[in-house]
């Protein structure tokens, strides 16, 4: 047999040993992060789908609820290094990336890096920021790397930025632009918590802060491994076709003034794999693509100035959108 063949050949279907070994992790990590954060299980395991997929996430809620706190405990639950970057309006595009100084005794330039060389980093109200430091993350959360001075720094492995805004209080603030939503794989909101789980709340919290116990679950390496290996779980033509029906669909939504992208579509795609990991499959259902969509499209979109007016929310239009689109059926 030639290279050449060996080298076209399909890369091996993920097994069921690899998929139970990411359902593991995944439950690992969901307990972990729940002893802090409480009645929040959902949102716990989306946020975990973004991990798996290497993906970064925009916590959007109210002060108080815990958007900080579950970043942190995201964090502490993984094997990485951890900076955490607290956004004002006079912080600069250097105060994140860094600078090259003249080190007098060495007699040479040298670069002292930012906060934002880091394995997880805790993007704490991003949108109090200006739009020039705002702009210093594009490449970083894209490309996973930057440029300071003409000289460009690979970012370590994973580089995952979870992000926290308050969207009631704008005063002081500057909203994200479409181009660095785009970046964020979903945007998750956690409400506030029911009766007994607030008490819960205030019983675990009464003498002391859980979070400052937690501990790493899961490695670097080891978290880099899933990410990679998830790339080979099946995902039939039908389900692929699904995910690029649906993005298309708010393409051509008059209340849209701007549809989701083609990386909405891989975003879609690589999440929906990752939910599906997570539940134990080694195989995607449109289920898994239905359950991911209004946490990974919503962000992407621009009602029309007439959906505004008429007081139409995007979640509600999406909503729509996915009972219109015929679900695939197999045979």
């Amino acid at each position: 047999m030639s290279d050449a063949t060996l080298s076209d050949a399909p890369p091996a279907r993920l097994s069921t040993v690899e998929t139970d070994a990411i359902a593991a992790v995944a439950a690992r990590l969901q307990a972990n992060v729940e002893r802090v954060i409480v009645g929040k299980s959902d949102v716990v395991r989306l946020a975990l789908v973004a991990l798996l997929c290497e993906g970064h996430i925009l916590l959007e809620d109210v002060p108080g609820i815990g958007k900080t706190t579950l970043a942190k405990a995201m964090a502490r639950s993984l094997g990485c290094t951890f900076r955490r970057i607290q956004f004002t309006p006079d912080l600069m595009p250097s105060d994140i990336t860094g600078i090259q100084y003249y080190n007098q005794k060495q007699g040479e330039f040298v670069f002292r890096e930012g906060p934002l060389i880091a394995q997880v980093v805790l993007a704490d109200e991003i949108n109090r920021a200006t739009p020039r430091t705002q702009a210093a993350l594009l490449e970083a959360m894209e490309e996973r790397q930057l440029t300071v001075e003409g000289e460009t720094i690979t970012l370590p492995r994973p580089f995952l930025v979870l992000a926290t805004q308050n969207p009631v209080e704008l005063e002081g603030t500057f909203p994200l632009p479409e181009a660095q939503l785009d970046r964020f794989l979903l945007r998750l909101r956690l409400g506030y918590p029911d009766e007994s789980d607030e008490e819960e709340i205030l019983a675990r919290f009464e003498t002391a802060s859980p979070l400052e116990t937690l501990g790493p679950v899961v490695t670097a390496g080891e978290l880099a491994h899933l990410a990679d290996s998830l790339r080979r779980l099946h995902v039939a033509p039908s389900v692929r076709n699904y995910v690029v029906k649906l993005v298309r669909a708010t393409r051509d939504e008059a209340a849209f003034e701007l549809g989701a992208s083609p990386r909405a579509s891989l975003a879609l795609f690589r999440a929906a794999r990752a939910h599906a990991a997570i539940e134990g499959r080694d195989y995607v259902l449109p289920d898994d693509v239905k359950a991911m969509a209004p946490h990974v499209i919503p962000h992407r979109l621009i009602l029309s100035t007439q959906a505004r007016l008429r007081g139409r929310e995007t979640d509600e239009i999406l909503a729509e959108i996915l009972e219109q689109v015929p679900v695939p059926i197999e045979a």
